[in-house]
């Protein structure tokens, strides 16, 4: 059976001031699977993740054409609570950014944000958040110490347990894995495909064995020889790596370019 879209893009253009980024985006983004963005350096595969949480409004200029929907709900309306909306789509970026704070401190900070105050029910928030990343029992004993203080793995994990935190519907990975060791590499994917369960997952790969591992769609982007990036071809992962539809495709991810 076909999952549902959680997300959508119609028509969608993206700019930074003058400059063209993104073309024409459509496509439907299933609730609680893995969708990988690919393509080579440069054609927009984080702008186009950036356009689901709005991380792009912070960036002068930066303007969004068409539509993008959260259970088809335009979030660039001029309705949408920003702010709620972060909430919802929560992101883990390419290097692990914990705060200088505890590890404890971390994980409460986004809920407190949004009024959760006692203390038994951010104790218990720290804990399911941990649990859920396999990390409560590497860290239950040592929650006031600096999250610095965890080893590179560990703190991106950290980071994926203050996402989950606030409750969100949607996590986008931005390269995630990519400041790794194989080790740490192989407990994160392993996590994508548990939170799947419960979360529509959106991962940022320049790892095309990563795609074909966790993912179930795949979206190759290009540049056109303007240098917009488009979308070349989209789908379920295992049919468009075994057989691609479009030449540009099977070049990149048999590794010809890129």
């Amino acid at each position: 059976m076909t999952k549902p879209a959680k997300l959508q893009t119609i028509g969608a253009d993206f700019y930074y001031g003058p400059r063209h980024a993104l073309r024409d985006i459509t496509m439907d983004i299933p609730a609680c699977a893995i969708t990988a963005v690919i393509g080579p350096s440069g054609c927009g595969k984080s702008t186009l993740l950036r356009i689901f949480n709005r991380a792009n409004d912070l960036i002068p200029g930066a303007r969004v054409e068409g539509e993008i929907l959260l259970d088809g709900e335009n979030i660039y309306g001029k309705n949408m609570d920003v702010t709620l909306l972060r909430k919802r789509v929560g992101m883990v970026f390419q290097k692990p950014n914990v705060f200088p704070l505890s590890i404890y401190d971390n994980l409460v900070m986004g809920p407190r944000s949004h009024g959760v105050k006692g203390r038994a029910a951010l104790d218990e928030i720290a804990q399911r958040s941990l649990a859920a990343v396999a990390l409560w029992d590497e860290v239950k004993d040592i929650l006031h110490k600096p999250a610095q203080n965890l080893q590179a793995g560990e703190q991106q994990r950290l980071c994926i347990a203050r996402a989950l935190a606030v409750e969100p519907e949607v996590i986008l990975m931005d390269e995630s894995c990519s400041a790794l060791d194989p080790e740490s590499t192989m407990k994160i994917e392993e996590l994508m495909l548990e939170l799947a369960k419960q979360y529509t997952i959106l991962i940022v790969t320049h790892n095309m064995e990563q795609a074909l591992r966790v993912s179930d769609m795949s979206a190759f982007l290009m540049i056109d020889d303007k240098g917009v990036g488009g979308l070349v071809e989209y789908g379920p992962t295992a049919e468009l790596f075994a057989n691609p539809s479009d030449k540009r495709t099977e070049d990149y991810i048999t590794g010809r370019f890129g």
